[in-house]
C-alpha cells in the first residue's frame, strides 16, 4: 500500500473528508487528493501532523511493515485473475511481480498468487518458462518459511505438487517432512513418490494399508451415523446403514463376518427377530475367516503376520458377550431358534 492509499484508508475511517482534512493541516483540499492519488507526495514536515490526526503511527503511514490488510489480499488475487481472464498470462505475470516487490514479505500473498497463476497455466495448458517456474518456486518457499502452520501446509502442498507434475520426485519427497505423521495425505503422497520412483513394494504396501485404514473409518462412521438414527428412532435408516456396512464390507473383502456384523447390529435396534437370528448365525459362521482380510490380494503385501490367532480370539470373546447380553437380546431369548443356535455355538454353555 502506497502512502496515498494509507491517507485515504484511514482518512475515510475518520470520516474526514478531504476538505476538512486540509483545513487542519493548513494545506488545499487539491493537495490532499493528489496524495491520495499518487499524483504528488506530502512535505517531510507534515508526515507526523498528518500520522496524529489519522490516529495511526509513522511507520503505518509510511508502510514500513508493508503487510496488506487481509481485504486488500482479496482484492489483489482478484484484480489478478481479471488480468488473466481478460488481457494474458504474461501481463498478469507484471502485475504479480509488482505486487511482490510492493509487499515482499506478505506469504500469503505470495501464496495466493502462485497458485492462481500456476492453476492458470495447468488449466489453460500454457507451456512452462524456466523463468516463471523459478519465481513461482521462490513464491511458493517464502510462503512456507514466512508464514503460519496453516500456510505451511498449503505452500507444502503445492510445492509437492509443483516439483511432482515436474517429474522432480526428489525435491518433490523432501517437502513431505512438514507434513504431520497423523496426516493421511502424508502417507497418500509418500505412495505416489514410491509408485513414480519404481519402488514398488513400498508403493504397493502404502496403498493397502490407505485402503485397509479407509475400510475402517468409514465403517466407523457409519457406525456412529447408524446409533443416532436408532436413538431418534429412524429404524428405516438404521436398516439402510445396515445394508450399506455389508456392501462396504463386501467391497473392502473383509469376509462374511463383517458382512454380518453389521445387518446383525441393525436387527438388534429394530427388533427384528428373525433377522438377528438369521445374521447372529452368520457371524458365528464367519467369525473363523473375519481375519481372512489378511489373505485377500487387496492386502497382500501389509503385513498382518502374528496378529490374527490374538484378533481371532479376541474377536470370539465379543461376540460371545454380546450374544448373551440381555439387554440387547432379551426380545429374542424365548425362541427355540436363538435357543439351539447358542447352544451350537457354545456348547451348551448359553
Amino acid at each position: 500500500m502506497q502512502i496515498g492509499q494509507v491517507i485515504r484508508r484511514y482518512r475515510k475511517e475518520k470520516a474526514l473528508t478531504q476538505e476538512e482534512m486540509a483545513n487542519r493541516l493548513g494545506v488545499t483540499a487539491p493537495a490532499v487528493n493528489k496524495w491520495e492519488n499518487g499524483a504528488s507526495m506530502p512535505d517531510i514536515m507534515l508526515l507526523a501532523p498528518i500520522a496524529r490526526l489519522l490516529g495511526i503511527s509513522l511507520d503505518t503511514l509510511l508502510c514500513f511493515h508493508e503487510r496488506p490488510a487481509d481485504d486488500e489480499i482479496k482484492a489483489t488475487l482478484c484484480e489478478l485473475e481479471s488480468v488473466l481472464t481478460e488481457r494474458s498470462y504474461e501481463e498478469a505475470w507484471i502485475y504479480a511481480e509488482k505486487k511482490a516487490a510492493q509487499y515482499p514479505d506478505c506469504a500469503e500473498l505470495m501464496l495466493g498468487m502462485a497458485l492462481t497463476l500456476n492453476g492458470w497455466q495447468i488449466m489453460k495448458r500454457i507451456a512452462r518458462e524456466e523463468r516463471y517456474d523459478a519465481l513461482l518456486a521462490g513464491w511458493y518457499e517464502r510462503a512456507l518459511q514466512g508464514g503460519g502452520e496453516a500456510l505451511r501446509q498449503k505452500a507444502a502442498d503445492a510445492l509437492f505438487g509443483f516439483y511432482c507434475v515436474r517429474e522432480q520426485y526428489g525435491q518433490a519427497e523432501e517437502y513431505l517432512a512438514y507434513f504431520s505423521e497423523q496426516n493421511p495425505d502424508k502417507k497418500l503422497k509418500q505412495a505416489i513418490i514410491y509408485s513414480e520412483t519404481n519402488r514398488r513394494t513400498e508403493a504397493y504396501r502404502a496403498y493397502e494399508e490407505l485402503l485397509y485404514a479407509q475400510y475402517q473409518t468409514t465403517s466407523a462412521l457409519l457406525h456412529h451415523i447408524s446409533r443416532l438414527a436408532a436413538q431418534d428412532g429412524n429404524l428405516e435408516k438404521v436398516q439402510a446403514l445396515g445394508q450399506k456396512q455389508r456392501g462396504l464390507a463386501q467391497i473392502f473383502e473383509m469376509g462374511e463376518y463383517y458382512e454380518a456384523i453389521w445387518m446383525l447390529e441393525a436387527a438388534v435396534e429394530q427388533k427384528d427377530a428373525e433377522a438377528a437370528i438369521e445374521f447372529a448365525g452368520k457371524a458365528l459362521a464367519g467369525i473363523e475367516k473375519a481375519g481372512d482380510a489378511a489373505k485377500s490380494a487387496l492386502y497382500e503385501h501389509m503385513a498382518f503376520q502374528g496378529i490374527r490367532e490374538v484378533f481371532l480370539a479376541q474377536l470370539k470373546n465379543n461376540l460371545r458377550d454380546n450374544l448373551r447380553d440381555e439387554e440387547s437380546f432379551g426380545f429374542v431369548k424365548g425362541d427355540k431358534r436363538w435357543m439351539e443356535l447358542m447352544r451350537s455355538a457354545f456348547d451348551g454353555n448359553e
